[in-house]
């Protein structure tokens, strides 16, 4: 098969246990229809168990509420 760049021939090479194709020359590469899909797939370590969220040391402190401006104060500098 012919780059569609440049016109060189393609190299088929094995990556994840998915053939793709490369052009040696402007190093594009192409990809069949679900070669995307497989490589992300086998690249993607598998996902841990889903754990309880780490608490920040933030969390504990008692939350100050913020007064709320005027709409004069969008005007004026209070």
């Amino acid at each position: 098969m012919q780059c569609p760049l440049d016109g060189s021939q393609l190299v088929m090479t094995d990556r994840n246990g998915v053939e793709i194709d490369y052009c040696p020359q402007c190093r594009g590469v192409w990809l069949d229809r679900g070669e995307l899909d497989k490589i992300i797939e086998r690249s993607v370590p598998a996902a841990p168990a889903a754990s309880a969220p780490a608490r920040d040391r933030y969390d504990e402190r008692p939350r100050k509420k913020k007064k709320r401006d005027s709409f004069l104060s969008e005007i004026f500098d209070f």
